[in-house]
C-alpha cells in the first residue's frame, strides 16, 4: 500500500460492511469470555461489557499466541486490540455508552412509579459493590455517546451482535420435520397410523374426563350446600383447578368442613381476638410516641441549659 498504511490501517478507516469469519470468531469469544451486565437501554434489555476487561481478556486469547506456522499473532499489544475492536465497533457489533450514576431523588421517583405500575423491572443497574455495611451500592444507567470509538478504559460497550443458539437451529429443524412427518401421514405404516389414533382418542377421552369430573364436582357442592342450607361444604377432588401438580391435581379425594354455629361463634371469636390485639399493638404504639416525645422534650431542655449555664431560665411575659 502507499504512504506505509496497511491493509488493517484501511480497514480501520473504511470497513467493510460484511464481517468476516476471523471478526466474527473474536466477537463470538469476547461475549463467551468477557463479563456481561444486564440492564436497560432506552427501555430495551441489553447486555454491556468493560473496555478494559475486554483487552486483557483478548490478551490471553488464541489469537495473541504465535500460530503453528509461527505466524504473527493477531494481538501483540493493547494498542492493536484497541485497533481491532474499533474496526468491530464500525462494523455494528457493539456500540459505546456512558455511564450516569442515578441521582437519589430519580430512585425515589421510579420507586414511586413501580409501586403504582406494579413494574418489577429495574431501568438502572447496580454495579458491583458491596452492602451497606462495607460500601453502598451506586446506581447507574446507559445513555448513547456521542464519540462512537473504541477506548480502553472503563466505558460500557452495548452488544448489538447477537448470534442465535444452536439449540435454536435444532428446535426449528425439528419442527419442520414434525410437520413434514404430519403432512405425509397418509403414507405410514398402518401399524403405525392405527396406534396414532389410538393415541389421540385416548387423549380426548383424557380430556373429556378432566372436564366432566370438573361439572360434577361443582354439581355435588351445589346441591349438598342448597340441601344444608350451607353448613355443609363438600369438595371432590379439591385441588383439581388449583395451580399444583398433575398427581397434586387429584389429591386428596374429597374434602368436607361442616361450617355450623359453632364454626361462626369460633370464627367470630377469633375476629375479635384479632380486633384487641390491633388494639393493643395501637395503644402502646401510642404510649411509645408519648415516650419518645417526653424524651425529645428532656433532651431539648438538657440542651438548653447546656448553652445558658442554668437549669433553667427565667423570661418575662414583655419578652
Amino acid at each position: 500500500m502507499s504512504n506505509g498504511m496497511t491493509k488493517r490501517d484501511v480497514e480501520v478507516m473504511h470497513p467493510s460492511t460484511k464481517p468476516t469469519s476471523e471478526e466474527i470468531a473474536v466477537a463470538k469469544w469476547i461475549k463467551g469470555n468477557v463479563l456481561c451486565k444486564k440492564t436497560k437501554f432506552l427501555s430495551h434489555s441489553v447486555e454491556y461489557f468493560t473496555a478494559s476487561k475486554a483487552v486483557d481478556k483478548l490478551l490471553t486469547s488464541p489469537w495473541s499466541t504465535p500460530g503453528k506456522n509461527k505466524e504473527e499473532p493477531l494481538f501483540t499489544t493493547r494498542e492493536s486490540i484497541v485497533q481491532y475492536l474499533d474496526l468491530l465497533l464500525r462494523k455494528k457489533f457493539f456500540h459505546r455508552a456512558k455511564k450516569i450514576p442515578v441521582s437519589e431523588q430519580e430512585l425515589k421517583a421510579r420507586e414511586a412509579e413501580e409501586e403504582k405500575k406494579g413494574d418489577d423491572g429495574e431501568s438502572s443497574h447496580a454495579e458491583e459493590k458491596k452492602d451497606k455495611g462495607k460500601k453502598e451500592k451506586r446506581k447507574i444507567r446507559l445513555d448513547m455517546h456521542l464519540e462512537q470509538i473504541f477506548v480502553d478504559g472503563n466505558d460500557a460497550y452495548v452488544w448489538i451482535y447477537d448470534p442465535i443458539p444452536y439449540y435454536y437451529w435444532l428446535a426449528g429443524g425439528g419442527v419442520v420435520l414434525a410437520v413434514v412427518a404430519l403432512c405425509l401421514f397418509p403414507l405410514w405404516p398402518p401399524v403405525v397410523r392405527k396406534g396414532v389414533y389410538y393415541l389421540s382418542i385416548g387423549a380426548a377421552g383424557f380430556l373429556m374426563f378432566i372436564f366432566g369430573l370438573a361439572v360434577l364436582r361443582v354439581l355435588m357442592f351445589c346441591l349438598l350446600w342448597l340441601v344444608s342450607m350451607g353448613r355443609h361444604h363438600l369438595w371432590i377432588f379439591p385441588n383439581l383447578t388449583e395451580d399444583v401438580g398433575f398427581f397434586a391435581s387429584f389429591w386428596p379425594l374429597w374434602k368436607y368442613e361442616c361450617r355450623d354455629k359453632e364454626f361462626k361463634n369460633k370464627k367470630n371469636k377469633k375476629k375479635s381476638s384479632d380486633d384487641e390485639n390491633d388494639e393493643k399493638v395501637e395503644e402502646s404504639g401510642g404510649e411509645d410516641a408519648q415516650l419518645d416525645n417526653i424524651e425529645d422534650t428532656e433532651d431539648k431542655s438538657e440542651t438548653e441549659s447546656e448553652q445558658t449555664g442554668k437549669d433553667f431560665e427565667m423570661i418575662e411575659k414583655d419578652d
